[in-house]
């Protein structure tokens, strides 16, 4: 076997890898063969590795959302034919010098069957932490060169990131999941923080995202944007990367399969992300390891995130007609399902923590000759006596056995047949080995290819010249993409628009202060980076750090129909929310809670809204019902009452898109801008609505963005939000008798002391119970209880309880008797009186008891200004955080 001639990683020593066979557990001789009629005459490659074990040898659980960790002492072994006969070869012998225990994992093969690729950690250097150890590496070997080699030839290039799970392109290249967030680590550059990778939304791992680079491993850009992990891609035949996403925000802690092209664009949710409780006894299970089987439908692993089993069952996914396990592509279709099917026989393949009658599967890979069989990886089913502690079968008579616990795997590879059920053992299990991730290698028809966007001049575009593969050369250049929403009214097909969406539409029905949606708010996530790179209390994500940190990219009005066209910045995570005319998000909105991403010159298109909870397809193109925004019917004339400025250029144009058309596509603002261009300027009878504008200049407090962005936005513009820095000098800032601090402080003009008006202390003192908070910060956002002055010095005032009937309740001792007084009556309980916090990390809209005019019965309409309403509307809703950049943040 050929060895490349390139450097190992860091200190690593190359030896040269022995051609001789070597026999596997379960092999057999490496001499002539008889052809099986039972095996896949065709060379197969799988990894064999020791039972994962922790430091004192305890068995441990695998854990899908920490991809990069290292189990050494795996090998990759490749066989001329799937068959226990076959004879083997250790293709990973001699990398390393001998006795170093290294990992591999991932393996796929190339669609003429001639080249592996996987994924190889290199063996533990003794002394250095764990950020100094090794990385994952791609490597490839090549049969009918017998050659081995890692992809990226340079060390520090390799050791840039943790690369994983890698799958080729049609075109030759190579996408694969990474921690190394190569653009995303140069936009943090360009905003002037340290280059870093951030950490998942867990805050526990860097996170994995998709890149691609050339087989050469030149040219390695990234792909995918999420904020936790992207994982196990693979390239479907329509040239399409198929993988597991890791939605998180806010805990949602959902693993389903999204779709997105080798260049980044076309990012789509694809399937499952309502059907995270499909396991056993409707236990949470996750999609991984998907791959495209012959028929079209999606071969995946249904299993739980972490498990002792190290496995668990193997799904058909009809991802073609279904987005759920319950919900077709086509709405409305009637079509009932499922859209998965276990691949299991009859016999129950569990995904808990509960015994597997008919065990579990580790890895599964199709054939793709025709037979309707899998190469995989599976574990019978085998139990531990609980008095004995002896390893017995799974028998109806063993299921019974009161606290019997599954023994430990004992995984071999089969040939599982689908079509029968039946399954033949290629490599036999081994007690406290673990054989997994087995492949053919056979010819296939390789995947669709698809092209790089080319950028070309706006006015060659809808030339119908290979439309679909151009993107607008500005918009590249400016570093942005464009997203297009029809309308924020339509809520999954459903018309939430307050007259319906022509009349809200028309001026003369449907004034501007009529319309609900007003604004579209863009938002971006802020990478949390590892205490190596900034060490800062967790206290800075404020009292809820469900929303981590975030920045406001940007506003833009919404059309009079709902819809909205505005320019995105490139390659980021963002969110959008739907807004008031105040800038507050409006109730029944909720926080998006996916991550979007738009690359250079992308334009992407959506219907409208959706709630959390509905199963509704939504998010994926072609998926779900039609859009209710019709748009323009009668093209070359303005819609009913409009400006005839705007005049229909397509049949079924939306406003925006009109808008666009005419005077160029929205850019953002950072401030809230406001002017009636929609009403026609010549007809008396529908007024425009008074022009406003809700101005960062208008604040007399520090500006939470620089000059520059506030006069011209560029895509680096961030609004950047901390408490203590913004909000707080709202508070104190000089209103003469409408000063904040005057009554809500805890002393009077004098000195004295005194309990705050509303029981509001919005003083700047650090807070005696948590000194990480500012007292206003904590009085704002949590419960408190009302206080009084005693014997100088603020104590919670009590109240006597009583019950239902208004009883008095009385203490009573540890052993049920009545607490007395010194002339022995008893004495009556007291409670105190909590009093409920005027804001919420939720939101503005949920913050009503702040923003009332009448606080505490005192009329404060009046008292912030509207530019001041909208500084604490925008910091509420991204999530009342403390502080929103980590660098800002005080170091511990």
């Amino acid at each position: 076997m050929q060895v490349s001639n390139r450097k190992p990683c860091m200190k690593y020593a190359f030896c040269g890898i022995s051609s001789a066979l070597v026999m596997a557990c379960g092999g057999g001789s490496s001499g002539d063969q008889e052809p099986d009629p039972v095996a896949v005459d065709l060379p197969i490659a799988y990894v064999k590795r020791p039972l994962p074990s922790d430091d004192q040898g305890a068995r441990s659980a695998d854990n899908v959302l920490t991809p990069a960790v290292f189990n050494p002492g795996a090998e990759l072994i490749l066989r001329d034919r799937a068959s226990a006969g076959a004879g083997a070869v250790t293709v990973t012998a001699g990398v390393f010098e001998a006795g170093e225990l290294y990992d591999v994992k991932d393996l796929e093969a190339s669609s003429d069957g001639d080249k592996i690729l996987f994924a190889m950690r290199a063996p533990e250097i003794e002394g250095l932490d764990e950020d100094e150890q090794p990385k994952w590496n791609i490597w490839e070997y090549e049969l009918s060169s017998d050659t081995l080699r890692r992809i990226i030839e340079s060390d520090i290039v390799a050791e840039a990131g943790q690369d994983l799970a890698p799958h080729y392109l049609p075109d030759g290249r190579i996408v694969f999941s990474s921690t190394r967030q190569r653009r995303s680590r140069a936009i943090l550059l360009d905003e002037g923080k340290p280059q870093y990778s951030g950490l998942d939304e867990n805050r526990n791992t860097e996170a994995f995202v998709l890149h691609v680079m050339d087989d050469d491993g030149g040219n390695i850009e990234q792909i995918t944007y999420n904020q936790s992990h992207d994982l196990d891609p693979t390239v479907l035949q329509s040239g399409e990367v198929l993988f597991t996403r890791w939605d998180n925000i806010a805990n949602r802690n959902s693993l389903s399969l999204y779709k997105v092209d080798p260049n980044g664009h076309n990012l789509s949710f694809h399937y499952g992300y309502h059907c995270q409780d499909t396991g056993t006894d409707a236990s949470t299970a996750v999609f991984l390891q998907p791959r495209e089987m012959p028929d079209g439908k999606i071969l995946a692993s249904l299993r739980a995130t972490s498990s002792l089993n190290l496995g668990g069952d193997i799904v058909a996914i009809d991802s073609a007609n279904y987005t759920e396990i319950d919900q077709p592509v086509v709405f409305n279709s009637g079509a009932t399902g499922p859209g998965q099917e276990p691949l299991s026989t009859d016999t129950v393949v569990t995904t808990d923590i509960a015994p597997s009658p008919h065990g579990h599967f580790s890895s599964a890979y199709p054939l793709y000759d025709g037979t309707n069989r899998l190469l995989v990886s599976w574990s019978q089913c085998r139990l531990t006596d609980p008095d004995t502690e002896e390893i017995i079968p799974c028998t109806e008579e063993n299921l019974a056995i009161e606290n019997v616990q599954q023994a430990a795997p004992f995984y071999g590879i089969w040939i599982y047949n689908l079509d029968d059920g039946t399954q033949r053992p290629v490599i036999t299990a081994t007690e406290g080995t673990l054989f997994t991730d087995a492949i053919t290698l056979e010819p296939r028809t390789a995947p669709t290819y698809i092209a790089p966007k080319e950028a070309v001049p706006r006015t060659a575009l809808n030339d119908g010249n290979n439309d679909e593969n151009e993107v607008d050369e500005d918009l590249v250049a400016e570093g942005v993409g464009v997203i297009h929403i029809r309308s924020v009214y339509d809520f999954d097909g459903t018309d939430t628009s307050p007259n319906g969406i022509a009349d809200t539409a028309d001026p003369a029905l449907t004034s501007a202060d009529e319309r609900p949606a007003r604004f579209l708010r863009i938002v971006k996530a802020v990478p949390i980076p590892d205490r190596d790179v900034r060490n800062f209390d967790n206290s800075a994500f404020g009292v809820n750090a469900s929303q981590s940190m975030r920045d406001i990219i940007g506003y833009a009005p919404i059309e009079p129909d709902g819809s909205v066209k505005i320019k995105v910045p490139a390659d980021i995570p963002f969110a959008i929310s739907v807004l008031d005319g105040q800038g507050k998000r409006l109730p029944g909105y909720a926080r998006h809670q996916n991550w979007l991403q738009l690359r250079p010159g992308e334009v992407r298109e959506c219907n409208g809204c959706h709630t959390a909870d509905s199963e509704i397809p939504h998010g994926r193109p072609g998926a779900g019902p039609a859009s209710i925004n019709s748009g323009a019917v009668v093209v070359g004339e303005a819609f009913p009452n409009t400006n005839p400025r705007y005049f229909a250029g397509d049949p079924g144009e939306t406003m925006a898109e009109i808008y666009a058309r005419v005077e160029g596509i929205r850019t953002p603002s950072l401030d809230i801008e406001f002017v009636d261009e929609w009403v026609d300027p010549d007809n008396a009878a529908t007024p425009a609505a008074d022009s406003f504008a809700l101005a960062y200049n208008d604040l007399d407090t520090p500006k939470p963005t620089s000059d520059q962005c506030i006069t011209t936005w560029t895509p680096l513009c961030r609004t950047t939000l901390h408490y203590p820095t913004h909000i707080q000098p709202l508070w104190e800032k000089d209103r003469g008798d409408n000063t904040c601090i005057n009554c809500h402080s805890d002393q009077d003009a004098m000195g004295n002391l005194r309990e705050p008006a509303g029981h509001l202390d919005l003083s700047g003192a650090t807070s005696n119970a948590n000194t990480a908070y500012l007292v206003s910060y904590l009085e704002l956002l949590r419960t408190d209880v009302e206080r009084e002055e005693v014997d100088g010095q603020l104590q919670p005032r009590l109240e006597l309880v009583t019950d239902a009937n208004g009883n008095p309740v009385y203490e009573t001792n540890p052993d049920d008797s009545l607490v007395t007084d010194a002339d022995g009556n008893p004495v009556q309980a007291t409670t105190t009186i909590p009093v409920t916090p005027a804001m919420s990390a939720a939101g503005a809209a949920a913050s009503s008891n702040f923003f009332s005019p009448v606080f505490e019965t005192v009329d404060h309409n009046g008292f912030l200004e509207p530019a001041e309403v909208k500084l604490i509307s925008e910091w509420l809703d991204i999530g009342a955080q403390y502080y929103n950049n980590p660098f800002d943040a005080p170091e511990n």
